[in-house]
């Protein structure tokens, strides 16, 4: 029935951005003793613990939390909706794009978070692995060669619009249009929440990572 369709997609996305909103740095920083939004530049991801703690423990375990939210909000919006393909495929982007908000402005933390690179690279990779594998190459080239967290993150929000809406062009029906939205949201949600950093990198202050 269409009103149950409507229901349970309702339900996914909102469980995609309760999920998101977890705020897996925030924890992890303090189970070390410190509070992440007094350091740095505040965010709960996984480059602003690594400065708040000084150890790659943290990182990695906050890392993994948010690409689990990511993943875990699309196979829930994808699954819960059964044979229902087109349903199913559209409630999973909205849900990893839900993920994503949840990520940068968690209803735990009053609607503050970090800028959801991590938890929309996994969410990607779950709705287009093709699209995922290839964002994310290029999103850790330019780490490695800029030791920029904030272009990293930036090129998995615009990739993901860029690459989605060309494997769109070329594979046709292969690649469901409900992608599109997703990369859309991504892209939205990512830009907008690195604003501060956009600004740093036009001014030359923005803070490179030292590995």
């Amino acid at each position: 029935m269409l009103w149950l369709r409507i229901l349970l997609s309702i339900a996914a996305i909102l469980t995609g951005y309760t999920l998101g909103s977890i705020p897996t740095g925030y924890l992890i920083g303090k189970a070390w003793g410190v509070d992440v939004r007094e350091h740095g530049s505040g965010r709960t991801g996984g480059t602003n613990v690594w400065r708040a703690t000084k150890q790659v423990w943290p990182l990695v375990l906050t890392v993994s939390g948010d690409v689990i939210k990511g993943m875990a909000a699309v196979l829930i919006g994808r699954y819960v909706l059964g044979p229902y393909a087109a349903w199913s495929e559209l409630t999973a982007a909205l849900a990893g794009a839900a993920a994503i908000a949840g990520h940068n402005w968690s209803f735990m933390l009053g609607l503050r978070g970090g800028a959801g690179g991590m938890t929309a690279g996994a969410a990607l990779i779950m709705l287009s692995p093709t699209a995922g594998v290839v964002v994310a190459v290029i999103a850790v080239a330019l780490l490695l060669i800029t030791h920029y967290a904030s272009v990293a993150t930036l090129t998995v929000g615009l990739g993901s619009l860029i690459v989605l809406g060309l494997l769109t062009l070329v594979a046709g029906n292969a690649n469901p249009w409900p992608h599109l939205i997703f990369g859309v949201m991504a892209a939205v949600g990512i830009l907008w929440a690195l604003r501060p950093n956009l600004k740093r990198l036009i001014q030359g202050t923005e803070r490179r990572i030292t590995f």
